[in-house]
């Protein structure tokens, strides 16, 4: 395949969609974990892999392991959403576990979603059947070296990163902010005060990838070693 324009943010590289056809091409299911700081693209690369394989892949975000907005506020985190700690990581670790082990069962396996427009994730809103080669995950922090989070990254096959400018990628993050309701203003200051912090932690673990993706929001391709 020379190249597969998915829309109109995004064209994956050759090497990119070969990369991943051959994940897809065992005799085991694999999962792959795609990772990268906030608003790098990391669903929306997810989502092309998956649409590029057709049946042969399904994408599972770790979106769907957010703690709900009532979780945050008993426990005093709500302005912090989005940090470590505002996940339950243990049940994305159990859930990758199932996925692996689910295809020799023969089980279908249904996985939580997470829903910008209520800020909320439900449960059992995705599925993978037991047929499928290859599960796509994405998340910020599947290779920060905290517990539980190694745990999470044994899981998977491979982990690859997705790298953009900071500032192409913030400009996103905020722009993403006030899609979902936030004023300007607003979006601003969460960006600077919640989400650079975690991106800088993100940043920092990146050199535990398998391979690094660069994407300048045209194109998607892997960087040079």
């Amino acid at each position: 395949m020379s190249r597969d324009t998915i829309d109109d943010r995004i064209t994956l590289d050759p090497a990119v969609l070969e990369a991943v056809q051959a994940l897809a091409g065992g005799p085991q299911r694999r999962l792959l974990g795609i990772v990268g700081a906030p608003a790098a693209g990391k669903s929306t690369l997810a989502l092309a892999l998956a649409r590029a394989l057709g049946e042969r892949a399904s994408s599972v975000p770790m979106d769907g392991f957010h703690l709900s907005q009532h979780q945050l506020d008993i426990l005093g985190r709500a302005d912090r959403k989005g940090a470590p700690d505002t996940f339950d990581a243990d049940g994305y670790r159990a859930l990758l576990g199932r996925i692996r082990a689910a295809a020799e069962r023969n089980e279908i396996v249904y996985a939580p979603g997470f829903y910008r427009e209520i800020e909320e994730p439900i449960a059992a809103s995705l599925a993978v059947a037991p047929e499928t080669p290859l599960v796509i995950t994405e998340g910020n922090y599947l290779l920060l070296d905290d517990a539980p989070w190694p745990d999470v990254a044994a899981q998977l096959d491979a982990v690859w990163y997705l790298d953009v400018d900071t500032p192409l990628r913030e400009e996103w993050l905020v722009a993403r902010h006030m899609r979902f309701g936030r004023g300007e203003a607003e979006a601003r200051a969460w960006m600077v005060a919640t989400d650079r912090p975690n991106a800088e932690r993100i940043v920092a673990s990146a050199h535990r990838a398998d391979r690094v993706l660069r994407w300048d929001g045209t194109r998607i391709e892997f960087a040079a070693p």
